[in-house]
C-alpha cells in the first residue's frame, strides 16, 4: 500500500481501537495514526506466528487483524503509561 493509504488505514484503525478501548489516547489523531499504523504491523505479526495472512490491503481480515493489534498495542501503553504516573 502507498504511504497515504497507510495513514488512512492507521487513522481508522487507531479510531476504532480508541473506542473500544476509551480513554485518554497517546497524542491526539497523530498518536491514533501512529497507533493504528504499528498495530496493524503487530496484529499482522501475530497473525504470521499463528500461520495466517497478516495486513494484505484494504480488506476485512486485514481491518480485523490491524484492530487487534491496535488495542493490544493501547492497552500496553496504557498498562506501561498507568504504572509509571
Amino acid at each position: 500500500m502507498g504511504i497515504l493509504a497507510w495513514l488512512v488505514f492507521g487513522l481508522i484503525v487507531g479510531l476504532v481501537a480508541k473506542w473500544i478501548i476509551p480513554g485518554e489516547g497517546p497524542g491526539g489523531i497523530l498518536g491514533d495514526i501512529i497507533v493504528g499504523v504499528i498495530g496493524a504491523f503487530l496484529g499482522g505479526w501475530i497473525y504470521n506466528v499463528f500461520g495466517h495472512a497478516g495486513v494484505t490491503g484494504f480488506n476485512f481480515a486485514s481491518i480485523i487483524c490491524a484492530i487487534l493489534g491496535a488495542v493490544i498495542l493501547l492497552f500496553l501503553i496504557r498498562m506501561f503509561r498507568s504504572r509509571t504516573a
